[in-house]
């Protein structure tokens, strides 16, 4: 499970299917991030994911079945291995290459798009070879990148949860993503929350037909204006999302350690 840390409190079952077109009214701006509010979330990123410590730019959690690479954690699946989570760090590298910046060259050169290791094992064997080196240099020297990657994830994702929630339900979701994206770091959240847990609208990202993604979040947000109560009631939103996304867990993943400190098992 990919942690989520916010700078507020860290942290519904709906089948979401899509609907008619959007009206004119709940229509969305695209989501604009300004550039020092991106060098400010990349370091944010960075610090919160890695406590400062560039080795842990390239992992392979316990119990996972991927890499998770750079500040976002990008995930990469090895050949043959495909999981519930939407895979991003092939997306990174494209992203990357069309910025004009360059890739390792072994990465440039691969006519693969899976990653070069069949699991934990073989990653931990890697770890000090010349591929595994270059690969976290690129990621300790691409911060700013990794992070108007994740900012365009997020602009695409609200027309898409927007056009698959109910038409009753829309406006309100619109309304709760705006008071927090207006309120003063509000971005930050919003652009955080759906790298680590998605949008939302992925059938494949669901415990008993459940989802805990962004889109569950401001569907489960009461009605608030921008301000800090917006991000108060952000977090609120996200660890019952959480919470109930453990409680429809298989026990044997180990999600319970994920709880905040107080939180009902």
């Amino acid at each position: 499970m990919k942690k989520i840390v916010l700078s507020l409190v860290v942290i519904a079952g709906l089948g979401l299917s899509a609907c008619a077109p959007m009206n004119q009214q709940t229509s969305p701006t695209p989501t604009v991030v300004p550039a020092k509010d991106l060098n400010w979330i990349a370091d944010k990123v960075y610090r919160n994911e890695t406590s400062g410590n560039p080795a842990l730019l390239v992992v392979w959690n316990d119990r996972e079945e991927f890499a998770s690479l750079g500040i976002g954690h990008f995930i990469w699946y090895p050949a043959g291995h495909r999981g519930p989570y939407t895979e991003t760090f092939p997306g990174l590298i494209d992203y990357t290459k069309a910025q004009g910046v360059p890739v390792p060259q072994w990465l440039a050169n691969r006519s693969v798009r899976t990653a070069p290791w069949a699991n934990k094992a073989a990653f931990e064997r890697a770890r000090n070879d010349p591929e595994m080196q270059q690969l976290r240099t690129f990621l300790q020297q691409t911060m700013n990148i990794q992070a108007n990657y994740m900012s365009e994830r997020l602009t695409r994702a609200l027309p898409t949860m927007l056009e698959q929630v109910a038409p009753q339900d829309r406006d309100r979701v619109l309304q709760n993503y705006q008071a927090v994206e207006k309120t003063q770091r509000g971005l930050y959240p919003l652009l955080d929350y759906v790298n680590f847990k998605g949008e939302g609208t992925s059938p494949t990202e669901r415990y008993n037909g459940q989802g805990w993604g962004l889109l569950q979040v401001l569907l489960t947000m009461r009605p608030v204006q921008a301000g800090p109560q917006a991000l108060d009631e952000f977090a609120r939103a996200a660890e019952e999302v959480l919470v109930r996304r453990i409680a429809n867990s298989s026990p044997e993943r180990g999600e319970a350690k994920w709880l905040p400190a107080g939180a009902p098992a």
